[in-house]
Formats: structure tokens, C-alpha cells, sequence
């Protein structure tokens, strides 16, 4: 009887690891769009008790890449999906569906010591290619720059490295960290430091410098004059429905939109 009743827990494990239970949403991927999903996800499920939502983060490519392999149900991304990733999701049964949550601004941060509070787009990418290596070559202190970056997993790379370094070359010694929060508090611990964080996770201990005289902000971005703009995605295998659709449609909601906003994002009205 003892053995009979290990096969049937051994049995029912199994099966929970391989059928998981049809209320059950999985998402993981951005630690940009991890705050959004995880507010919209706590609030949803005090209203929808029976559905659980499990997020996570490790990066835009990592979410991208566990859709693909069938291992999430939704991807958060700080980046568009790119070709080769579409192709490689329908190679694997996988059909690609996009669904935009929110807006953001790529925020340059320093030290809040840091005299500089604005800086050029060309300037930017002359310091992360390792042109200008001291602030003083601003008008800052003498002082070396330390340059701070997301690693080539995160969407926010993607983002900057296309629209700031135009795919350049980084720094050999720049610092490659896995989230915001990492450069968020390496920039607020380091006073020669310069970084990029979405929108969100600017605060009080770290300084939003101006790109070309524009501060990063809801209006900057909606009026299109902030120049390191970009849109937040969530991807599902097909047209969103059931329990993940009514999840989507949530954040989509306007009491998701308030969401979006308080966690300090750019919503889309």
C-alpha cells in the first residue's frame, strides 16, 4: 500500500511538472517590463483567485528565447522581436504575437555629485566607445568615466546599442550588469559613472542628464523629442485568449494604464 501510494505522488508530480494546471500563466524575460507585469499581475489575481501568474526576469532574449522553447506563456520585452527569433519560433510551432503595453524612456544616469546634466548624442556614444574616458573633457571634474552597461541578453542593450552606439563598439572595460536595478545602484555608488535605465527606475539617487537639451518624460516621449524613445512589448504564442487574453486585456485596461504609470512607465493614453 506504502509503495502504491509513492507511485501515485510520483506520478502526480510528474504530471503537474509536464500538464501544468490550465489557470496557470508563466511570463518572464525584460527587468524593464518586470515591475509592469508584476503590479498588473498581483492585482489581477486579487481579482481572478483561481488564476496564478508566475514572472520573471533574466532579460528581453531570455523571455523571447523561453517562448520559443514553449517554456512561458508570455515574453516581456524592452525590444522588438527580431527576424531571425520569428523565424526560429515558427520553426518551432510558434507563432509570434505582439502586443505593445506601454511606452519608455532609455534614461541616462550619473552619480547626483556629477556636475554634467547634459549630454549629445554623439557625445554619448564617444564615451561608451572609449573616445572620451575623463569628465573634465565635459566641463566635469577630472575624474575618469566609468561606463556602465545592461549585458547583451537585456533588450535595453538592443535598444541603445542601436539608436545611441549605432551597433559601434563598446568600451572593452565597460561594466556589463543584468539588470536596472544592478546599474541603478552601481551609478549611485560610483561617482564617475554613467549608465542607462528605463524610465521607471530613475529616483532621487542617481541624475537624469538632458539628451540634445530633452529631459526623459511622459511628454518628452508623446511630443517625440526625447530621442532615445522606445515601446514595451508583451509576445504570446498566437492571439492572445482564455486566461492569458483576459490577463493582456487587463494591462491594456485603464486601470492597467494606471498601472503603467505609477510604476513610473509611459502609458498609451
Amino acid at each position: 500500500m506504502k509503495k502504491f501510494l509513492t507511485l501515485i505522488l510520483t506520478f502526480l508530480t510528474v504530471f503537474s511538472f509536464v500538464f501544468p494546471k490550465s489557470n496557470d500563466i508563466t511570463m518572464s524575460g525584460s527587468t524593464t517590463v518586470f515591475p509592469i507585469s508584476q503590479k498588473a499581475a498581483e492585482v489581477f489575481m486579487d481579482k481572478n483567485p483561481s488564476i496564478n501568474i508566475t514572472v520573471r526576469g533574466g532579460g528581453s532574449g531570455v523571455g523571447i528565447s523561453n517562448l520559443i522553447e514553449g517554456k512561458v506563456d508570455i515574453a516581456n520585452s524592452s525590444r522588438k522581436i527580431k527576424d531571425k527569433e520569428v523565424y526560429q519560433a515558427k520553426e518551432n510551432g510558434v507563432n509570434v504575437y505582439e502586443t505593445v503595453i506601454a511606452n519608455d524612456a532609455l534614461s541616462i544616469v550619473v552619480h547626483p555629485s556629477n556636475p554634467v546634466s547634459e549630454i549629445d548624442l554623439k557625445t554619448l556614444k564617444n564615451i561608451y566607445t572609449g573616445k572620451i574616458k575623463n569628465w573634465k573633457e565635459l566641463g566635469g571634474n577630472d575624474m575618469s568615466i566609468v561606463v556602465v552597461s545592461r549585458d547583451v541578453s537585456s533588450g535595453t542593450f538592443e535598444v541603445f546599442n542601436e539608436k545611441v552606439l549605432e551597433k559601434a563598439k563598446y568600451r572593452e572595460d565597460a561594466l556589463l550588469l543584468a539588470s536596472n536595478n544592478a546599474i541603478l545602484s552601481t551609478v549611485k555608488d560610483t561617482p564617475g559613472a554613467i549608465g542607462y535605465i528605463g524610465l521607471g527606475f530613475v529616483n532621487e539617487n542617481v541624475k537624469a542628464l538632458k539628451v540634445e537639451g530633452v529631459y526623459p518624460s511622459k511628454e518628452s516621449v508623446n511630443n517625440k523629442t526625447y530621442k532615445i524613445a522606445r515601446s514595451l512589448y508583451l509576445y504570446t504564442n498566437g492571439k492572445p485568449k482564455g486566461n492569458i487574453g483576459k490577463f493582456i486585456d487587463f494591462i491594456l485596461s485603464d486601470e492597467g494604464q494606471k498601472i503603467v504609470e505609477e510604476i513610473g512607465y509611459i502609458p498609451l493614453r
